[in-house]
């Protein structure tokens, strides 16, 4: 029945293509007030396509956007896949910078051009294809449960509480998540480890009001200056985070995986060129696989203070403030790294300038099992579909509902992508090879197959 369902996948390759256009002509932008229709729309779009073979497709409510959940029919003795994915993308901007418009899907260079190709739309595409093809004949060999969100761009901030809501209908035996990279064209991996995340933004205030620089400066506090001074000293010369017990629970890296990422074909010159950068930069003592993968990390994520208009204006701004990201990795507490980055700066902010703090996220590291029966089911299904054994590997971002799943319902997560390390997520001119598309359906209709082979939860 595979090798069916693997011909018909290779026979739709255009009609698989112009459905995920119609899919990325929708600019479902979860962050803008003005695209909640078109994230109704790209909710309803999605869920028509499970109307063939579904017993129980639903456009479901939550406290922001709506969540797509859909179920075949449930075989008991049957292994349950819980497969998760999200249909809201990034804001476009800045606009200039794409060669074609990004909700106008534009095929060059052998891929798809647009807002959310390959984050997420096209990689949930490839499952939706090969889901399709095993209903034209016969239907899936899992019971499968499909949760598509719309949020997961802004912090999937209604999702804990609708998984919470829906714990007994979402149970599963094992999760599958295709929001990763492959290692390298024609080296595909399966991600076995992700860092975690604290988002804060910091606000100072110095005086009641913007001051004249020449009458006022020199004897008032600046917030800008503050600001610039407690930012500089995050880190060291080396490249280390100065935040007291920042590394206190930090897993170190085992000798078996150091070796094995060392083995990668990695070019950390061509890596560096390829950004346009004459240098690389990171903590001292370390590859820089290494410090993307097992390394935390902090870094400013944006920056606000006095006049940023055209021209010059000679202001001492009231206020300042700046958004920082700390990447976490196993072991280290969301809560506790976020205590102690606000502790830091409170310290070291002049007692003439107010500090406040404002949490705009949190997640743990994730750390999937490698030696699990649905790991070798994985990737025996990632080289049938690619062509290539996949490697293990980590991953520099971060996948909250990882945590939450495991957390809310028990289930382990398998992290099989399909894109590549130059789609330019969140960047202009995102794009997903076709190639990818085609074999990121080859492999998830494989992975079902395969994983009708694990062993039930008791």
């Amino acid at each position: 029945m595979l090798d069916r369902v693997l011909q018909t996948i290779d026979s739709r390759r255009h009609q698989s293509l112009s459905a995920l256009t119609q899919f990325l002509s929708i600019p479902s932008i979860s962050t803008k007030p003005e695209h909640q229709p078109d994230m109704r729309r790209a909710a309803q779009w999605l869920a028509d396509q499970f109307a063939f073979g579904f017993l129980d497709v639903n456009v479901m409510p939550t406290g922001g956007h709506p969540v797509v959940v859909a179920k075949n029919k449930h075989v008991p003795g049957r292994p349950t896949v819980l497969l998760y994915g999200h249909y809201d993308v990034q804001p476009p901007e800045p606009l200039e910078e794409w060669i074609s418009p990004p909700f106008e899907p534009t095929v060059r260079d052998n891929a798809i051009y647009a807002r959310g190709a390959a984050d997420d739309k096209g990689q949930v595409w490839s499952h939706v294809e090969a889901i399709l093809a095993w209903q034209a004949h016969g239907g899936l060999p899992v019971n499968l449960t499909v949760l598509i969100e719309g949020e997961e761009e802004i912090g999937s901030e209604n999702l804990e509480k609708f998984v919470a809501k829906h714990r007994d209908a979402l149970r599963a035996d094992i999760a599958v998540i295709s929001d990763t990279d492959q290692f390298a064209r024609g080296i595909p991996s399966i991600t076995c480890g992700l860092r975690g995340l604290v988002y804060m933004e910091v606000f100072l205030t110095g005086p009641s009001h913007d001051l004249h620089s020449g009458l006022y400066g020199g004897a008032v506090p600046n917030p800008a200056n503050v600001l610039a001074e407690l930012l500089a000293g995050l880190h060291d010369s080396q490249g280390r985070v100065t935040i007291p017990h920042f590394y206190d629970d930090v897993a170190e890296i085992s000798q078996q995986e150091r070796q094995m990422w060392r083995s990668l074909p990695f070019d950390e010159k061509a890596f560096a060129a390829d950004l346009k950068l004459s240098s690389l930069y990171g903590e001292e003592g370390f590859t820089t696989l290494e410090r993307i993968w097992s390394r935390p990390t902090c870094d400013i994520n944006g920056l606000t203070a006095g006049y940023q208009g055209h021209g010059a204006k000679t202001v001492i701004g009231a206020k300042a403030s700046a958004k920082v990201s700390m990447r976490l990795v196993p072991n280290q507490n969301p809560e506790k790294i976020a205590a102690a980055f606000e502790k830091a700066l409170r310290d070291r902010c002049p007692s003439n300038i107010r500090i406040e703090f404002a949490n705009h996220g949190l997640a743990p590291a994730a750390l999937v099992p490698v030696d699990s029966p649905a790991m070798r089911l994985a990737q025996e299904a990632v080289e049938t579909g690619f062509g290539a054994k996949p490697v293990l590997v980590r991953g520099g971002g971060s996948i909250p509902v990882v945590g939450l799943l495991k957390k809310v319902l028990g289930v382990d997560t398998l992290l099989v992508g399909f894109g590549l390390p130059g789609d330019r997520i969140h960047s202009p001119n995102e794009r997903f090879d076709l190639d990818c598309l085609h074999n990121g359906s080859r492999t998830a209709a494989v992975l079902y197959e395969r994983l009708s082979h694990l062993p039930k939860k008791d």
